[in-house]
């Protein structure tokens, strides 16, 4: 069995570290000499540096992650404190807490080995999460999948996510093979799972999780399942869902029609989509420079549009950089997953991957009229959050397999010896 090997990675740490400088040194400039976006530079160094030592220090797997995520991190912070100074504090602070919730989520995750045995618990806090949302949840944007408790809002259905995840793995891992009650087999439990969380999802007008859980159940079922008729059914299914939804859902029927034709609502409807394209063509391939563009025209830009700001900014070349660095965290995730002698931490590595692949490709895709808009964030850069610390907890989780696959490789190869 071999092992992650170690690499070079240095490089490109001074690489982030010279980024965050050169980043808020132009900020500091074009916000008139503003010492407080230098506090700001200065704290994501800090976050940083601290992080990445004690990860490389204590020997904690991967190096390169986390890496790719500050460096995600540090382009979101720079537009956000580009866009408003109080979104980039914000921000800050979630970060923080996101990075405890790392530490926590590795170390739980790494001491306890029987995660495999707890599907039923997994899926049980998926419903009480669901109805909770349900209950007390506050509609915003045409989707009633927030909470609020005083200033603070935040978005049970990241949590979902991972649950969901974790509930999968179950099955896939090959750790839950017994049917239940005698008779359902968990293949076909896990389908109705998936379709319990779909089915609270619609009444929460959640379009975006819809696509991201069905996308990670549809790749597992692609891997695992030798049988591909349940995969090819439940695309058909999702099309289905699809046109009903098109059919009887008036908030549907205007995200398709303005997707398909913003220009005829320029002014109402369509004036999102269409500044954010406005946006992004204005960039050009380098941009209009740092402090140079208007983000400010295009509506909810410090979350669901932050890539139109991004590409204005920093232009085309910019954008693409981006992209190629959730490429990146993908694909290390993915050879996590490959390389990990666990089965269960192979499918949730891979469930991870999945997730953090399809929501960029979805947010991504929505900014640039590729596919119809439904409203989600773009992990590590866009302000929020719930999606800020489920993020960190995820790569947690990831990066404690990498670490369980490193010190088994050196045990086997001191047995070797």
């Amino acid at each position: 069995m071999g092992t992650i090997k170690s690499a070079n990675y240095r490089k490109p740490a001074y690489l982030l570290i010279l980024l965050d400088i050169l980043g808020f040194g132009l900020l500091y400039i074009s916000k008139s000499y503003n010492m407080n976006v230098v506090y700001t530079g200065i704290a994501v160094l800090v976050l940083f540096l601290v992080m990445y030592t004690v990860l490389v220090i204590c020997r904690m797997g991967d190096k390169f992650i986390m890496l790719m995520a500050f460096m995600l991190m540090s382009i979101g912070v720079l537009l956000l404190c580009r866009i408003n100074l109080d979104y980039g504090f914000r921000q800050i602070i979630w970060i923080l807490v996101g990075g405890a919730a790392f530490f926590v989520a590795y170390f739980i995750y790494y001491n306890i080995k029987i995660w495999d045995r707890f599907w039923y618990i997994y899926f049980a806090i998926g419903v009480g999460l669901f109805l909770f949302t349900l209950v007390l949840g506050t509609t915003i944007n045409g989707s009633k999948n927030w909470v609020s408790f005083g200033p603070i809002t935040f978005q049970p259905s990241e949590i979902t996510k991972i649950m969901y995840i974790m509930c999968l793995a179950c099955y896939y891992s090959g750790a839950w093979s017994k049917p239940v009650l005698g008779k359902l087999s968990p293949k076909w439990i896990t389908l109705a799972i998936t379709y319990i969380f779909v089915g609270f999802l619609v009444l929460q007008r959640d379009w975006g999780t819809i696509l991201v859980l069905f996308s990670i159940y549809l790749f597992m079922v692609y891997v695992y399942e030798k049988d591909k008729k349940l995969l090819f059914l439940n695309i058909g299914a999702l099309g289905i869902i699809g046109i009903l939804g098109y059919k009887f859902l008036y908030h549907i029927q205007v995200r398709i029609s303005t997707w398909l034709d913003p220009w005829s609502d320029i002014a109402s409807k369509g004036y999102q989509i269409t500044q954010s394209l406005f946006a992004i063509a204005s960039g050009g391939y380098f941009g209009r420079g740092l402090g140079n563009g208007s983000p400010y025209y295009i509506p909810e830009v410090h979350s669901d549009f932050i890539f139109a700001a991004i590409c204005e900014e920093m232009g085309v070349f910019g954008g693409v950089a981006v992209i190629l660095l959730f490429f990146l965290i993908a694909y290390r995730c993915f050879k996590i997953s490959i390389m990990a002698s666990d089965p269960y931490d192979k499918a949730v590595s891979f469930g991870v991957t999945v997730m953090f692949a399809i929501q960029t490709f979805i947010i991504i895709g929505g900014v640039t009229k590729m596919i119809p808009l439904t409203g989600i964030t773009l992990p590590f850069v866009s302000y929020g959050g719930t999606s800020i610390v489920i993020s960190f907890a995820s790569l947690g989780i990831v990066q404690a397999i990498s670490a369980k696959t490193e010190r088994k490789g050196e045990m086997t190869e001191n047995e070797d010896e």
